[in-house]
């Protein structure tokens, strides 16, 4: 990573979750923007939403890789709409955007961006996300998730 440039976290998992997975994702998002990272994440619902909410609590940016064609599907705390047309295959872009990845439970769109952060070696940390063995870091808070991943990002 360039000395100037912000280190940019995806955080990834469902688009339909509780409130509570929504606010710790957004603890996520929060911690990160405070320590002058950005997010980038499917700029949709749920995870995704959470975590753009408490980064712009933070007062800090947010990128949203859409699946759709139509700007206006992201939700209200997305800074950079990218309305990539490519359904669940924007997924990659994601990852590819990311200096580092936090993942949230989620179904078989977050299990893709998990195997293309491996695939890519881009530093991966889960909280209570799918298992994928030795080579995910697992956080038990967001916190930790956040500080994890920012550091392995080089934030």
């Amino acid at each position: 990573m360039t000395p100037n440039r912000k280190p940019v976290i995806a955080v990834v998992g469902a688009n339909k979750c509780s409130k509570k997975l929504r606010d710790m994702a957004a603890e996520v998002g929060q911690y990160v923007a405070e320590n002058g990272g950005v997010i980038v994440c499917g700029g949709l619902g749920g995870i995704m939403e959470g975590a753009a909410r408490g980064a712009k609590q933070a007062n800090g940016v947010t990128i949203g890789i859409l699946p759709g064609d139509n700007a206006d599907d992201a939700n209200e705390f997305i800074d950079f709409v990218i309305p990539s047309g490519f359904g669940e295959a924007r997924n990659i872009l994601i990852i590819r955007t990311a200096d580092a990845v936090v993942a949230f439970p989620g179904k078989y769109g977050t299990l893709s961006e998990m195997a293309f952060a491996l695939q890519a070696g881009k530093p991966l940390v889960s909280v209570n996300a799918w298992n994928l063995g030795d080579d995910v870091a697992q956080a038990e808070t967001p916190q930790e998730a956040a500080r994890i991943a920012m550091e392995m990002a080089g934030g």
